[in-house]
């Protein structure tokens, strides 16, 4: 793996790779990723961000499935999907969608798949829970990404694998008090690290009010 990076040479380049090597990962490198995240602040302090790691072959080809089923939708003509943005031409956003393609076939393939969840003191609703962990459990897995970077780990989070959500949780045998927010392919990169391409701050921040 090499040398670790510094902080903001992992946050410079935290790239989304998601075209990964088949090649295990060292259970005591996932344990690392999953202590970084758990870092990561959370509401009332709670500490309710938990991590289902899946490295069984049957349960990934489950998990891949349904991730291929959402990205077929996504990938349509008729989903809506803007095939250029304001900031990333047609061409960039094309071999976006390669690359997710690519994930699609090939997820089964990819060594772990790390589940964001987050467990509540109650029972909580799907739509209601997104919105009442959200804001506790998406840091942490910012934390396991930069972690996985400085690490050289290949690591992007997609919410496609769940979007059906009650396949999810039955394969993930979820209880009704835990709601899981995103799968994160974890692996050794196929392709090179590189720094990202983001807006300038200029375009970006507003001091004191909007106008």
């Amino acid at each position: 793996m090499g040398e670790e990076l510094g902080l903001f040479e992992a946050i410079y380049n935290c790239r989304a790779m998601r075209r990964l090597k088949s090649d295990p990962v060292p259970e005591d490198v996932l344990i690392k990723l999953i202590d970084a995240a758990n870092q990561a602040p959370t509401g009332s302090n709670a500490q309710g961000a938990r991590w289902i790691v899946v490295r069984d072959q049957a349960q990934k080809e489950k998990l891949a499935a349904l991730n291929k089923t959402a990205v077929a939708a996504y990938a349509a003509p008729a989903s809506g999907r803007a095939a250029a943005l304001a900031h990333q031409a047609a061409d960039k956003r094309a071999r976006m969608l390669a690359a997710v393609l690519w994930q699609a076939e090939h997820l089964h393939e990819v060594p772990a798949l790390v589940i964001a969840c987050y467990q509540f003191d109650r029972p909580v609703g799907g739509g209601m829970a997104q919105a009442a962990g959200g804001g506790s459990i998406w840091p942490a897995v910012q934390n396991l990404l930069l972690a996985a970077r400085a690490l050289g780990l290949g690591a992007a989070p997609t919410t496609l694998g769940l979007a059906n959500r009650q396949a999810a949780r039955e394969v993930l045998g979820l209880p009704d008090n835990v709601e899981a927010f995103c799968l994160i392919p974890v692996g050794y990169p196929l392709g090179k690290f590189g720094p990202v391409t983001r807006l300038p701050v200029a375009q970006t921040v507003r001091w004191d009010r909007w106008q």
